[in-house]
């Protein structure tokens, strides 16, 4: 299996790939898009199986390049939102993912010397609106008079 991340930011020309391993490797996404994902050092710390409603993961990158260094810092900065794909591949299959990717918001992150570590979460339950349907002018133009 090679696990794989994929930082997206609005302000970015173009998405960081990168790969756990010594190789760079190229891989097809679901898209159907062929990329060549970076060789670099990453760990992921799962959530503990409790009922917090917590979903947060981190992840620890090492040997984090110049410019994918500077591009991360600045969204951090600017308050940016950065969005994570973690997807597996299996070695033997870089056709397509072997399971679905997780899209995961980026929450925060800190960068000591050549490592960066993202606190990334897929689902906020316990900040989750209820009702989920709100009511403004743009739904429901009536209440303007109410």
């Amino acid at each position: 299996m090679i696990p794989t991340l994929t930082l997206r930011c609005s302000s970015w020309a173009a998405p960081i790939y990168m790969c756990s391993g010594f190789d760079d490797v190229v891989a097809t996404l679901e898209t159907g898009q062929s990329v060549k994902f970076t060789a670099t050092a990453f760990d992921a710390a799962l959530p503990k199986r409790d009922d917090s409603g917590n979903q947060t993961l981190t992840f620890a990158i090492d040997n984090v390049t110049g410019v994918a260094q500077q591009l991360i810092d600045q969204a951090l900065e600017a308050r940016q939102a950065i969005t994570l794909e973690f997807r597996m591949f299996l070695s033997s299959d870089l056709t397509a993912p072997a399971e679905r990717p997780y899209r995961m918001k980026v929450l925060s992150g800190f960068m000591e010397g050549a490592s960066v570590q993202l606190q990334a979460g897929y689902f906020d339950f316990v900040n989750l609106a209820w009702p989920r349907r709100r009511y403004t002018l743009d739904v429901a133009p009536c209440l303007r008079y109410v």
